[in-house]
């Protein structure tokens, strides 16, 4: 008993220390870090989603993972604290692509790495993976030839004969995502024409499959 007391004390006595100085600088370099990631995100990123809306999320989630890490290593009450508060916190952010989390530990990884005191690993390393993606972009020609997104929705509608239009019609096609629940079905391509006119024929190949076809083109560029 005598020492469940004596940890109890430790961890109610326990002092905390926070360097503010450094505190204060890597809340900044949080920040800054973090629209460098959100602007290679939208540029560089392979999602069909909205990039920039989704980047957003890095401007609070690397500056408040660095404040957390930075007040909870100093205190043990404090860390223990923290695993109780995560068990009871659930998040259910809709993630329907795995580049979507991969930035997303990125962005925490930067902030863990701030908050830890660890400024010039997090930057080298950041450098480092900065490159890759840009290594990524540069050498996968293949997608950056395919400057049209494609979304096509419906009932009561067959995806083999989608692709069958879209191989009629297009220089090249390229799934990206496909959801079917029931007799709902959505599609989404990537895809490049080489004359308005090949659009405007598959277009109305689309549109005979099905009365209630939702169809949307939107410039990659764009997105």
């Amino acid at each position: 008993m005598a020492g469940i007391e004596s940890f109890e004390n430790f961890l109610v006595n326990q002092p905390m220390q926070v360097d503010y100085r450094y505190l204060i600088v890597a809340l900044l370099v949080s920040v800054i870090l973090s629209i460098i990631l959100g602007k290679i995100y939208v540029k560089y990123g392979t999602s069909i989603s909205n990039r920039k809306k989704f980047a957003s999320i890095f401007l609070l989630l690397t500056p408040t993972t660095t404040l957390i890490i930075m007040v909870v290593k100093s205190s043990l009450a404090l860390s223990l604290g923290l695993v109780g508060a995560l068990s009871i916190v659930r998040f259910r952010a809709a993630i329907k692509e795995p580049e979507e989390l991969v930035f997303l530990f990125l962005a925490i990884a930067i902030g863990l790495g701030l908050g830890a005191n660890q400024l010039g690993i997090t930057l080298v390393a950041f450098t480092i993976i900065s490159l890759v993606i840009f290594s990524r972009s540069y050498f996968d020609k293949k997608e950056e030839s395919q400057n049209l997104y494609l979304t096509i929705s419906g009932e009561n509608i067959e995806i083999k004969k989608i692709i069958s239009i879209l191989n009629n019609n297009c220089i090249s096609v390229a799934l990206k995502r496909f959801d079917q629940k029931n007799n709902f079905l959505e599609a989404s391509f990537f895809v490049d024409f080489d004359s308005f006119i090949q659009l405007e024929k598959t277009r109305m190949a689309l549109n005979s499959l099905s009365k209630d076809i939702n169809i949307t083109y939107l410039d990659k560029s764009g997105l």
